[in-house]
């Protein structure tokens, strides 16, 4: 499969006059954060223990109905993948909560909700440090710059790194719905070889939003022991 580039997007790094420091922007994020995180867990009651198990089944992290964890933080890309993404002709998991909840208009609440609905997958590659809180990133595939928020990244990645991470953009800035791989082009060969035979044809940058490009990258990260690699830092809460 060929590595291609799409046309690149709008330069998403423009001066937001609302957060107008380090200290408001990372206020801000924490509370966003902290929405999202309830968002998941109710998303979760709306997912099925079988629908679970298919899906860890499917990331080698179950054999029947017998969770095979070395980790319980592996179960988050398990959730991932059930709260996001959905069999053709099946409704995701966040869509049907989105249904269902009772949320103020305009709230943060109903923003947060609206932007994680809106997630994209996406493989980055960091460029630098913001100059006022969290990482430029390249977005490889959409080739569109990323101001990406998230406390435990900027004090993680090195500059020139790459990860694999599913993006949303509740505010100017993007964040993380919750899981990172580790990435490295040489990994693009073994998610060929574990994409469906009716993708094999295609480029990989047309496949970015398919469902089995994320679960791809996850099947094997797993199967590489990304638990023993993810060694992230929380920057203390007055950083």
């Amino acid at each position: 499969m060929a590595l291609v580039g799409a046309r690149r997007e709008h330069n998403a790094l423009k001066n937001d006059n609302s957060l107008s420091g380090r200290d408001e922007v990372l206020a801000r994020y924490r509370q966003l954060r902290e929405i999202s995180t309830r968002h998941h867990h109710e998303i979760l009651k709306f997912i099925s223990d079988d629908a679970l198990l298919h899906q860890a089944r499917r990331l080698g992290l179950a054999q029947g109905k017998t969770l095979m964890l070395e980790d319980m933080e592996e179960m988050n890309y398990v959730c991932d993948l059930a709260i996001y993404t959905a069999s053709a002709g099946r409704s995701r998991a966040i869509d049907r909560y989105a249904s269902s909840a009772r949320l103020t208009v305009r709230s943060d609440e109903a923003l947060v909700l609206e932007a994680m609905r809106a997630a994209r997958f996406s493989i980055l590659v960091i460029e630098r440090r913001h100059e006022t809180a969290g990482l430029v990133a390249t977005d490889l595939f959409r080739r569109a710059e990323v101001w990406l928020v998230d406390i435990a990244l900027e004090n993680s990645m090195p500059d020139g790194g790459m990860i694999a991470t599913r993006l949303f953009a509740p505010q100017p800035f993007w964040m993380t719905a919750g899981v990172n791989v580790l990435f490295d082009l040489g990994m693009i060969e073994d998610i060929s070889a574990e994409l469906p035979r009716r993708l094999g044809g295609s480029k990989l940058a047309a496949l970015i939003d398919d469902r089995y490009f994320a679960e791809a990258i996850y099947r094997i990260a797993l199967a590489d022991g990304i638990m023993d690699r993810i060694t992230y830092q929380d920057l203390p809460d007055d950083a």
